[in-house]
Protein backbone atom coordinates (compact mmCIF):
# COMPACT_ATOMS: atom_id res chain seq x y z
CA UNK A 1 0.00 0.00 0.00
CA UNK A 2 2.86 2.39 0.78
CA UNK A 3 4.31 1.97 -2.71
CA UNK A 4 0.93 2.64 -4.34
CA UNK A 5 0.53 5.89 -2.41
CA UNK A 6 4.09 6.91 -3.25
CA UNK A 7 3.60 6.09 -6.94
CA UNK A 8 0.38 8.13 -7.10
CA UNK A 9 2.16 11.06 -5.45
CA UNK A 10 5.02 10.88 -7.95
CA UNK A 11 2.58 10.80 -10.87
CA UNK A 12 1.19 14.18 -9.79
CA UNK A 13 4.62 15.79 -9.40
CA UNK A 14 6.62 17.55 -12.12
CA UNK A 15 9.97 16.05 -13.22
CA UNK A 16 12.90 17.08 -11.05
CA UNK A 17 10.74 17.60 -7.96
CA UNK A 18 11.94 16.04 -4.70
CA UNK A 19 9.71 14.46 -2.06
CA UNK A 20 10.34 12.83 1.32
CA UNK A 21 8.39 9.69 2.21
CA UNK A 22 8.24 8.00 5.62
CA UNK A 23 8.32 4.21 5.71
CA UNK A 24 7.54 2.02 8.71
CA UNK A 25 8.81 -1.54 8.91
CA UNK A 26 11.09 -3.77 6.93
CA UNK A 27 8.72 -4.65 4.08
CA UNK A 28 8.15 -1.08 2.80
CA UNK A 29 11.85 -0.32 3.37
CA UNK A 30 12.76 -3.15 1.02
CA UNK A 31 9.98 -2.75 -1.54
CA UNK A 32 9.45 0.98 -2.00
CA UNK A 33 13.03 2.07 -2.84
CA UNK A 34 13.46 -0.92 -5.18
CA UNK A 35 10.20 -0.22 -7.00
CA UNK A 36 10.91 3.51 -7.22
CA UNK A 37 14.30 2.91 -8.86
CA UNK A 38 12.75 0.35 -11.23
CA UNK A 39 10.42 3.16 -12.38
CA UNK A 40 13.51 5.26 -13.12
CA UNK A 41 13.37 7.71 -10.22
CA UNK A 42 16.31 8.47 -7.90
CA UNK A 43 16.59 7.65 -4.21
CA UNK A 44 18.71 10.51 -2.90
CA UNK A 45 18.90 9.52 0.75
CA UNK A 46 17.57 7.03 3.28
CA UNK A 47 17.63 8.01 6.95
CA UNK A 48 16.58 5.92 9.94
CA UNK A 49 14.29 7.98 12.13
CA UNK A 50 14.03 5.65 15.12
CA UNK A 51 13.86 2.04 16.23
CA UNK A 52 15.74 -0.93 14.91
CA UNK A 53 17.73 -0.63 11.67
CA UNK A 54 15.12 -2.46 9.55
CA UNK A 55 11.92 -2.36 11.58
CA UNK A 56 11.78 1.28 12.64
CA UNK A 57 10.68 4.35 10.73
CA UNK A 58 12.81 5.51 7.80
CA UNK A 59 12.60 8.59 5.62
CA UNK A 60 13.57 8.35 1.96
CA UNK A 61 14.18 11.31 -0.31
CA UNK A 62 13.05 10.70 -3.90
CA UNK A 63 13.71 12.77 -7.04
CA UNK A 64 11.21 12.26 -9.84
CA UNK A 65 12.75 11.79 -13.29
Amino acid sequence: MTFVKTKLLLERMPSGEVVEVRLKGSEPLGNVPRSITELGHDILRTVREDGEPNDGIHRILIRKK
